[in-house]
């Protein structure tokens, strides 16, 4: 008998001035208090490039256009399948949602790394993925 199929959710890789966005987990959301980029559950239906334009404008409250996939791999605790994709802001600035995002920061990879509590997954991303890639904005 096959598995179910592991929920999927998307990140979003948002950058700006060779720095990429991560948000601080609000209370309302797994694992509060966690610095990651932004990211939310793919809905039944949804696609993933659709899922990314949806929780970018819930969770940040502007519009954004999906560029491209740049990465798949599990959650740390292999709950969830996670779609990575890039994508551009339309102008404004991000202003967090009450709840699901306690703060926000532009940060460059260094900076990343010196946040805490992170998850181990996004340190994989940070060291080996983010490297390879030519980030719009």
């Amino acid at each position: 008998m096959a598995e179910p199929a592991k929920p999927e959710a998307v990140v979003a890789v948002l950058a700006r001035a060779g720095r990429l966005l991560v948000i601080r987990r609000g209370e309302r959301v797994r694992n509060p208090g966690y610095w990651t980029l932004l990211s939310g559950r793919i809905e039944p239906g949804e696609s993933p490039s659709a899922a990314l334009v949806r929780e970018i404008r819930e969770e940040i409250g502007l519009a954004a256009r999906p560029v491209a996939k740049i990465w798949e791999c599990e959650t740390d605790d292999g709950a969830f399948r996670l779609h990575w994709w890039t994508a551009r802001l339309d102008a404004g600035d991000p202003v967090p949602e009450p709840g699901e995002v306690a703060e926000l920061r532009w940060v460059t990879a260094a900076e990343y790394r010196r946040l805490a509590p992170t998850f181990a997954g996004d340190h994989e991303f940070f060291d080996r993925v983010l490297p390879t890639l030519d980030l719009p904005g």
